[in-house]
């Protein structure tokens, strides 16, 4: 097929590359524009467009897709068949979704209906699911509300952290794409309506939510920790510094202790009491230092058993 392509973040290039390997013909690629980025503010490309100028595909970086006749008529020309879309960051406008002749075909990184929004894969940690996948679907003016095409089902693993998750869904993502494609064009797919969501949305992330709360039982600060790690990360405050938790395990607590209080110290941990049991903390990050094992940070600095974590 002829494709444009529209995408901007590391989770749209396995997709992007699965079709030029697929032998589609990506006709151009619209990415956000580049950023300054860095203490020097160095201007650097969206992983999107280093992967086309890689391959000499034309790029486009317009500022805006609404009311942009412009970006428009070139568009028009390309004479596409398709769009596809993967984390663009943008809304498109109905001119758009209906300039080709098969429409957008959207990469999703959930389980459709559930988890409409912007960070589906850390809200599906958060919420304590235990399947994730992917769904492709052809946009229409709602947020991820368009028909679907195709679906592809993962268990998550016990320790899944929103990074893990987001590589595996990129890569199949990226497959279910070249899929949907194949389908589209040989008629053997039929758009479904999605119906109502069953979950919440699945909203944008923040630095805050990251705050760990001790009042809250321990198996959601440990989906918190995981959910949120590579970013924004979940953290406490430990001697007046901020304390990032990378990894820790639930077990039992002691009722007599206060959340946050800190209840035990061995050589490769140590444990804090929650709400509800209590959290072994394995990997951490104090401000200033690198990210290490409970292990090696204990090595070199005091962790006392009735310390608060806030």
């Amino acid at each position: 097929m002829r494709v444009i392509f529209m995408g901007t973040p590391d989770f749209s290039v396995p997709t992007l590359q699965k079709l030029i390997d697929a032998k589609h013909e990506v006709l151009a690629v619209v990415t956000q524009p580049d950023k300054a980025k860095g203490r020097g503010k160095t201007v650097q490309f969206t992983p999107v467009k280093e992967l086309a100028v890689k391959y000499d595909i034309p790029v486009y970086q317009p500022n805006r897709i609404k009311e942009n006749e412009e970006f428009y008529e070139e568009m028009k020309a390309l004479n596409a068949d398709v769009m596809v879309v993967v984390a663009f960051g943008k809304i498109l406008p109905k001119e758009i979704l209906e300039l080709t002749k098969y429409g957008c075909v959207n990469v999703h990184s959930s389980l459709l209906p559930k988890y409409r929004g912007s960070a589906p894969i850390q809200w599906v940690i958060l919420d304590g699911e235990t399947e994730s996948g992917v769904t492709t679907m052809l946009l229409d003016e709602g947020v991820d509300t368009g028909d679907i095409l195709l679906r592809e089902v993962i268990q998550l693993d016990e320790k899944e952290t929103g990074g893990s998750l987001h590589d595996k869904l990129s890569v199949i993502g990226g497959d279910l794409c070249v899929e949907t494609l194949k389908q589209l064009e040989a008629g053997t797919v039929t758009p479904a309506p999605q119906g109502e969501t069953p979950t919440r949305y699945a909203k944008m992330l923040t630095k805050d939510m990251g705050r760990i709360d001790f009042e809250r039982p321990a198996v959601e600060i440990e989906r918190l920790i995981r959910g949120l790690n590579p970013w924004p990360s979940a953290f406490a405050s430990l001697h007046d510094k901020t304390l990032k938790i990378w990894d820790a395990n639930v077990v039992e607590g002691d009722e007599n202790a206060k959340p946050g209080e800190v209840i035990a110290v061995g050589k490769k941990s140590f444990t804090v009491m929650t709400g509800e049991k209590a959290l072994e903390i394995m990997e951490m990050q104090l401000e200033g230092k690198k990210r290490m094992t409970t292990e090696a940070f204990l090595r070199g600095y005091t962790v006392k058993k009735g310390e608060i974590l806030v």
